[in-house]
């Protein structure tokens, strides 16, 4: 069956099936792709990564000014948000399924790079941490995009951490570094935006590392420096217990960014250990993992990563 672009009225379906039919009653939006941002070096370079195929385009519009350490996140079925990065307060905003983008007339509470972004999609996205070790978590409101900053943020101000997000209960933003390296993972209930800091953190303090989950089941964090490893810790949704996968990335490395195909597959791309193109697969049916034959369209790090996960 050839890609569904999207089940919505008045839009073109390619290659009809009685499958996809069965898989989606009402018209439901499916999963479309994976985005990746920006990236060091400097790019406003946007590739997409058609979950159909796993294939790479990389979209005619960029983001609106080259920029790397930034941070990505996304109301799925709707758009995807690339935020902050190379010292701006900036937020472009790019609507699904055009790719068209837009930016924010309100960006970020201040302009910081090394943030990290999590989304409770139809609600609202997060955009946590960055700067000089701040604590900072600013909140945009979905579908009009209005920003708040929320009262409670980070148990400790820190930049170059990771977020995921369990869609409609809570975010998490794991790692980074305050005064030192830290494993803290701090939890965001969706209901009333209050944090709880976990009991067990990641398997080992580290910074820049990425982070995508698997909506509803777990969330997972990848790669990083501590020295650079290529791990991969998986916090299970159900109570919040951390495993560490047998099979890590294919490399060592850090500053990589991490996108999830919820119910099917994490992707995390790029990074440093020299700069690279390569994108890892993780199965979420089993943690197996491939690596892509078509990479990033250059070899970045420093990226950011948000995806089209259709309805979750």
């Amino acid at each position: 069956m050839g890609e569904i672009e999207r089940l919505l009225p008045g839009t073109k379906v390619s290659d009809w099936s009685a499958t996809a039919i069965t898989a989606n009653p009402g018209l439901i939006p499916v999963a479309v792709a994976a985005y990746f941002g920006g990236g060091n070096p400097s790019t406003a370079a946007v590739d997409k990564f058609a979950f159909s195929d796993d294939s790479r385009t990389t979209l005619g519009t960029g983001l609106s000014s080259s920029r790397f350490y930034l941070a990505g996140a996304a109301n799925s079925a709707v758009a995807a948000y690339f935020a902050g990065g190379s010292g701006t307060t900036t937020i472009d905003k790019f609507a699904f399924p055009s790719d068209g983008r837009t930016t924010l007339s309100t960006g970020l509470s201040s302009a910081r790079n090394y943030l990290a972004g999590a989304a409770d999609s139809g609600t609202a996205g997060y955009f946590a941490g960055g700067g000089a070790s701040l604590a900072t978590v600013d909140k945009f409101a979905f579908p009009g995009d209005g920003q708040t900053t929320l009262g409670t943020g980070l148990s400790a101000g820190r930049y170059e951490l990771a977020g995921a997000a369990n869609s409609g209960v809570a975010g998490y933003f794991a790692g980074g570094y305050a005064s030192a390296r830290v494993a803290t993972v701090d939890k965001f209930a969706f209901s009333d935006d209050s944090r709880t800091t976990l009991g067990t953190g990641l398997s080992a303090t580290r910074q820049r590392l990425a982070g995508a989950a698997n909506s509803g089941t777990a969330a997972y964090f990848a790669g990083g420096i501590s020295p650079a490893v290529d791990t991969v810790d998986k916090f299970a949704f159900s109570d919040d217990s951390r495993s560490t996968l047998s099979t890590g990335l294919s490399t060592v490395r850090y500053y990589l960014a991490g996108a999830a195909n919820s119910g099917v597959a994490g992707y995390f791309a790029g990074g440093y250990d020299d700069a690279v193109d390569t994108v890892d697969k993780f199965a979420f049916s089993n943690d197996s993992r491939t690596t892509l034959s078509t990479g990033l369209s250059s070899a970045r790090f420093g990226l950011a990563g948000a995806a089209d996960s259709g309805t979750l």
